[in-house]
């Protein structure tokens, strides 16, 4: 068996997880626009893979290329997140709930007065909350603070409570919550684990 030197290794993997984060950003932003299943879970397993080499690998990435992977794997976590929840939302609801352009929701509620139905909106900004959410949590991550992901579920928990009386909002609160972190989390630890 063949051992190649520690600089061949670290040239190797900062090359590897640059594509792995450039493929799974384009095929984000392939998605922006009309979430697809087929791109989403390619850019997925991108990620995981990427999560996995650099989880078993024993080098480390140089500081000058580990500043570009961080910047660009926040870019992925930030961007890819609303296609991912989006999507992974459409799958949990069966589409039974409508979106608005800014990621609330329509929901029929009964009128206070005369029994009829209402159609309110609910959540709104929820695109917006999202992108803030995942800047919050991949760069928490990266800089090594994972407990500030705490106190973006609690701002943002207190900021929707009053929202979430129907049950379609809470399973949207707590689906797309989970969808968000979760991709927002994986990427940003597959950084920090090649960087430190």
């Amino acid at each position: 068996m063949v051992l190649l030197p520690d600089a061949i290794l670290v040239a190797i993997l900062s090359i590897f997880l640059f594509l792995v984060l450039c493929g799974a950003l384009v095929l984000i932003v392939v998605s922006l626009r009309r979430p697809t299943t087929v791109p989403l879970v390619i850019a997925g397993a991108l990620v995981t893979f990427g999560l996995v080499v650099v989880a078993i690998s024993s080098v480390k990435i140089p500081e000058i290329m580990g500043l570009m992977l961080a910047l660009l794997g926040i870019a992925v976590a930030v961007l890819g997140g609303n296609p991912v929840t989006r999507r992974v939302l459409d799958a949990a609801t069966g589409g039974r709930v409508r979106e608005t352009e800014d990621g609330g929701i329509l929901l029929a509620v009964p009128a206070a007065e005369d029994g009829e139905t209402e159609v309110r909106t609910l959540m709104r900004g929820g695109t917006v909350i999202g992108y803030l959410e995942r800047v919050a949590v991949v760069i928490s991550i990266i800089a090594g603070f994972p407990e500030a992901i705490a106190v973006v579920v609690a701002v943002k928990g207190i900021g929707r409570f009053s929202e979430l009386a129907t049950a379609e909002a809470r399973e949207r609160f707590i689906v797309g919550t989970l969808a968000s972190l979760l991709w927002a989390a994986a990427v940003g630890g597959l950084v920090r684990l090649a960087i430190f």
